[in-house]
């Protein structure tokens, strides 16, 4: 049963709000506009998560806003609803390697262009969460500051993209339990810190983060996965 009750003429002019930039955007002869964010950009461990979505004009979407700022059930009606009802969608994952590499800024900017890339049906104006992101002139492109809690397509691809990453927490909590994933998502809450300096890092940490970073460079670990530490062990 569904426990999205917000049909009220609160929720529906909220909601309608949201949609300035596409509109505004749609005022200006854009006619598929595609919403692009990410999830775990900040987190210690894992793949990040990013997702591209485009909206059917003024779809109505019961209590929606920026991923943060609703409860985990209600991110997952709102990931139904976005995947049934939306024109297209996209989630791809940014691997550690690649961020490790590349640094966080730039391997979310790759991974965001691969989303919108690999749209099923392409753009022809992309909206973004303070990233700036270059299409030349093939897609226009407009980073909105806070754009998760203000455009309707920039917090669509922020439930996708939190969705997705959640349930892989889950999972990398259940081969890593002594760091809590299931709880911090990978993020640097003392619980996460303490347990990273009782039993080491795992498979999974991003060592251009830190205290991995840290540790490697300091000498306490070598810069090779065999010192971390292996799921269940």
């Amino acid at each position: 049963m569904s426990i999205i009750k917000a049909n009220s003429d609160a929720d529906r002019e909220r909601v309608r709000k949201l949609y300035f930039f596409e509109d505004q955007a749609h005022s200006e002869g854009y006619n598929l506009i595609a919403g692009v964010d990410e999830a775990g950009r900040g987190s210690l461990v894992g793949e990040m998560t990013v997702a591209a979505v485009i909206l059917p004009k003024n779809l109505y979407l019961p209590k929606l806003n920026d991923s943060k700022k609703i409860s985990a059930h209600i991110r997952e009606e709102l990931y139904n609803l976005i995947v049934e009802n939306a024109i297209s969608w996209r989630c791809e994952l940014v691997g550690i390697e690649e961020i490790d590499s590349k640094n966080i800024y730039q391997a979310t900017l790759s991974g965001m262009k691969r989303a919108v890339e690999n749209l099923s049906v392409q753009p022809d104006c992309v909206l973004t969460d303070a990233m700036k992101l270059d299409f030349g002139d093939k897609i226009f492109s407009r980073s909105i500051v806070h754009g998760d809690a203000l455009s309707a397509s920039i917090a669509a691809a922020s439930i996708i993209a939190k969705v997705t990453r959640d349930k892989m927490a889950d999972e990398w909590s259940k081969k890593f339990p002594e760091y809590g994933f299931e709880k911090n998502r990978g993020y640097g809450t003392k619980f996460h810190l303490d347990a990273i300096k009782n039993f080491g890092p795992s498979l999974i940490h991003r060592k251009s983060f830190n205290p991995v970073k840290s540790m490697i460079e300091d000498g306490k670990m070598e810069n090779n996965n065999s010192s971390f530490l292996t799921p269940n062990s």
